[in-house]
């Protein structure tokens, strides 16, 4: 199981796998759904952007091992860790960032 399932339960992974992949401004458009607000499957999802950032973090094999979460905050992608996660944390920000919609990535250390 990856970051996606493991974060936001099997359904969501069986989603993923079913779904094609997405244009998200498309889908935005054709919606009217804020591009960080477009789930996995095009609709809308309050937790859409988080949901792609996930799945992106498991197709670049980053291990999902580590204590790693991954949140948002309107368009802003929220990368939350324990100290077993700071040799991921790099690499899970540069996908993040390459996920449509996201215009800022945040790290922070989970209390």
């Amino acid at each position: 199981m990856g970051f996606l399932g493991k974060l936001f339960g099997k359904k969501e992974e069986d989603k993923a796998k079913a779904a094609p992949k997405i244009n998200v401004a498309q889908a935005a458009t054709a919606a009217s759904i804020p591009p960080a607000k477009v789930g996995i499957d095009g609709a809308f999802d309050e937790s859409g952007l988080a949901k792609r950032v996930a799945l992106a973090l498991d197709q670049a094999n980053i291990s999902d091992s580590v204590g790693l979460w991954v949140a948002q905050t309107g368009s802003t992608v929220v990368l939350k860790y324990n100290p077993d996660a700071a040799g991921v944390l790099e690499q899970a920000k540069k996908v993040a960032m390459t996920v449509e919609g996201a215009t800022a990535v945040t790290a922070e250390p989970n209390s």
